[in-house]
């Protein structure tokens, strides 16, 4: 439970507490020393309290007091929630099965989902360390021109995604003009052979990275012969990250899902390299079918039961964002490009320790939910997803649908700028275009709050965007803005009202307000035992609370 949350509580008891003392008149002083003794003893007993009036026995309270005990430890369990994902490393499979609900047949092995990771991996992909030549297309002019970059920037972010690889490293880079990009060798007669020359001539290259968003099968093999060493493009160097970082279930599943078109597309010219040996259109073993046909099948197959897992993860995330609604907790969703500073920031509104943000491109592969507050005590829950990347290929972004599709269901979305990145300009088209095409409603799109972080990096910051929070996550400047604006938004998106309602201390009427809404104050505690309770409340709970206690 946050400190601050059971210090407001607390001082909540406090005031009616000593009120209800002084107005209740047949409370007899040793009683009240009793009680007080409780409050000092055990304070996370009373967050809730149900106060015992004049026609109340001592006795009675007590019982009050034991049921609010109930009140808090759920209450505890679901601020939690997200800690103890982050501290197992967990996008949420470990304990959905506690929502009620879950089916035993939606259960997912770890050794199912490692026999899908590891069958039929795209070849040289999560295997060898490689030292890298980067060639980097510098497009004239075109469709595939990028207006809003330069070459330097783009080779600088090549380098960079060689960079997040342990163990490989960068031993030689180029930028070279075309007017070609379309063409199987990309560039022309006369650079390809200067390229050639120079790539044979630096020593010790085991690989090439083409920064195009993909090579054609008949691209990559030609380079390859050209070149002699392994060709990467975007597509698959982003496959080998996803893959060395992987952790949890539905990464693992989501990475081998995204590698299926990669496969797809090297099996033919796999295929056709048996044919020329004499084996790849032969019939197996009288089956009709063949080699290419066999393989086809299998891959279908596999992309079948990859997605039949990743249906049942879904079903389970649908499950935990039901559970979520019934709580009314309002949900935020924090994006942005990779490495613009999600996990740092989160861990700043949140005080989790449990999150170890890292400095490198795709840190995070899964969605995590951390239980914040803002001012208000309102708790919000953060989500944390995977960054973003420019140029790669929407087989691979509809492959994290599943993960993504947490985001069309939040109350905000919260689009996180590194304004330090010569780039941020080109990032944040990029973002907006990934969301765009995700499909998110109209409604949650126009009330994004877009935040400028690491403006610590940069000497006088001033925005032309008036509309942009400016912070830094990691110094903790301008946190305080943030929760207001992000206070203000989820109200007015989720439909919550503040109100005050007339409580009676001898009912469980308080102690429901403390669980199912925000309570911001206590007071004008009468003599009849009634205290007038401001709080933070959803329409449905409000409903609730009527029905329940027959409020008109």
């Amino acid at each position: 439970m946050d400190p601050r949350r059971s210090s407001l509580m607390f001082r909540h008891v406090l005031v009616v507490c000593r009120l209800a003392g002084r107005r209740c008149s047949l409370w007899t002083n040793h009683n009240e020393q009793r009680f007080i003794s409780i409050q000092t003893k055990h304070p996370f007993t009373l967050l809730n309290p149900l106060l015992p009036c004049p026609a109340q026995s001592l006795k009675t309270a007590y019982r009050n007091l034991h049921s609010l005990q109930s009140y808090l430890q759920s209450r505890a369990f679901s601020l939690t929630l997200s800690q103890f994902k982050s501290k197992n490393h967990s996008s949420g499979d470990e304990y959905v099965d506690e929502v009620e609900g879950a089916n035993e047949e939606d259960f997912i092995g770890d050794t199912e989902v490692e026999e899908l990771f590891q069958q039929q991996v795209p070849t040289g992909i999560g295997e060898e360390d490689h030292r890298v030549f980067i060639v980097h297309p510098d497009v004239k002019w075109g469709q595939k021109k990028q207006y809003l970059t330069t070459a330097k920037l783009q080779m600088d972010e090549a380098i960079g995604l060689v960079n997040t690889l342990q163990n490989w490293s960068v031993v030689d880079k180029i930028i070279l003009s075309t007017k070609t990009p379309e063409k199987k060798r990309i560039f022309g007669k006369g650079n390809f052979q200067l390229l050639t020359e120079k790539i044979r001539k630096t020593a010790g290259v085991t690989a090439v990275f083409m920064n195009v968003e993909q090579l054609s099968p008949l691209s990559e093999k030609d380079m390859q012969e050209a070149w002699g060493v392994k060709v990467f493009d975007r597509y698959s160097l982003v496959l080998h990250i996803f893959r060395r970082n992987a952790r949890t279930k539905e990464a693992k599943l989501q990475i081998s899902l995204a590698e299926i078109p990669l496969l797809k597309s090297r099996l033919k010219n796999e295929v056709a390299n048996l044919d020329q040996q004499g084996g790849g259109s032969r019939y197996i073993m009288g089956s009709g079918e063949t080699l290419y046909e066999v393989q086809q099948r299998l891959l279908k197959e596999r992309e079948l039961k990859i997605r039949s897992a990743l249906q049942r993860l879904r079903k389970k995330r649908h499950l935990l964002r039901s559970h979520r609604k019934h709580k009314d907790f309002p949900v935020v969703s924090v994006m942005g490009y990779t490495n613009c500073g999600k996990t740092t920031l989160i861990k700043a509104l949140t005080g989790d320790s449990g999150l170890q943000p890292k400095d490198q491109l795709f840190a995070t592969l899964d969605v995590t939910v951390h239980g914040g507050q803002l001012p208000s005590h309102m708790t919000v829950l953060y989500v944390d997803t995977i960054g973003f990347l420019s140029q790669l290929p929407h087989q691979l972004i509809d492959s994290f649908s599943a993960t993504l599709e947490d985001v069309a269901h939040s109350d905000l979305i919260v689009h996180v700028r590194d304004i330090s990145h010569p780039e941020t300009v080109n990032q944040k088209v990029n973002v907006l275009n990934v969301l765009k095409n995700l499909q998110i409603p109209e409604k949650l799109m126009n009330s994004i709050i877009e935040v400028h972080n690491k403006i610590d990096l940069v000497e006088s910051y001033e925005s032309s965007e008036p509309e942009a929070v400016h912070i830094s996550a990691l110094k903790e400047m301008g946190l305080e803005a943030l929760k207001q604006r992000v206070e203000e938004a989820v109200v007015k998106s989720t439909g919550k009202q503040t109100i005050t309602l007339k409580v009676q201390l001898n009912s469980p009427q308080l102690g429901w307000l403390y669980k199912e809404a925000t309570v911001q104050e206590v007071c004008d505690v009468g003599d009849d035992c009634t205290a007038n309770v401001k709080v933070i409340i959803s329409a449905a709970a409000y409903g609730r609370y009527r029905k329940l206690f027959q409020v008109t």
